[in-house]
């Protein structure tokens, strides 16, 4: 990411907070023929003094990405919009894009068969037990463990990370606030980042 130190997210625990609200992240590899991306499901881990996410990849994305044998790149994409210059004072004519965004690198631990569906059960439980009639893999377990030999989970142990919470920290408070109320009808996902900021 382009380095601006003003936008620099250092906090893990504010990286941890990302991951665990946008939980769909874009995994890059560098392989032997050239770049690769996918993009899955990523849980964090619980871990205090370290990020660690959990995700799984369907067949044969293990082999395209060389899973295991080197350093992946995964990004975890916040709230973000377009910033018109409209929301400005007259004279101000450049536009921008607010973002939160989190690079994560490390080298991914292939998981075996009884972890990987393990995790799968958690990963489904995480995002079916909000709903009404919510489902889980133990509903059929013999078929679901089927399914689950099509996927090869990992775990990453983050080593380092690059963050950035881009929201108009350049511009004057009013202004800021001025943007701010303007995403709160539009984007209030990326107002709300803004005013944990502003703070």
């Amino acid at each position: 990411m382009r380095h601006t130190p003003r936008y620099l997210m250092t906090d893990a625990d504010e990286v941890k907070r990302l991951i665990r609200s946008h939980p769909w992240a874009t995994v890059v590899s560098h392989t032997r023929t050239g770049l690769v991306a996918s993009h899955y499901p990523a849980l964090l881990e619980e871990h205090e003094d370290e990020i660690v996410i959990v995700s799984h990849f369907g067949r044969p994305d293990e082999q395209l990405h060389e899973l295991g044998a080197h350093e992946v790149l995964v990004i975890v994409q916040g709230p973000h919009d377009y910033v018109s210059p409209s929301l400005y004072p007259p004279g101000d004519l450049v536009p921008t894009w607010n973002h939160v965004t989190t690079h994560l690198y490390g080298v991914p631990e292939i998981l075996e068969e009884e972890e990987n569906y393990a995790m799968l059960s958690r990963l489904t439980d995480h995002f079916e037990s909000h709903r009404e009639h919510g489902r889980s893999l133990a509903d059929d377990e013999a078929g679901t463990r089927r399914a689950a030999k099509g996927t090869v989970g990992l775990r990453l142990r983050v080593t380092r990370f690059d963050a950035r919470a881009k929201l108009s920290q350049n511009k004057a408070p009013e202004v800021r606030d001025d943007i701010t109320r303007a995403f709160d009808a539009t984007n209030p996902a990326l107002a709300a980042e803004m005013r944990r900021v502003r703070g």
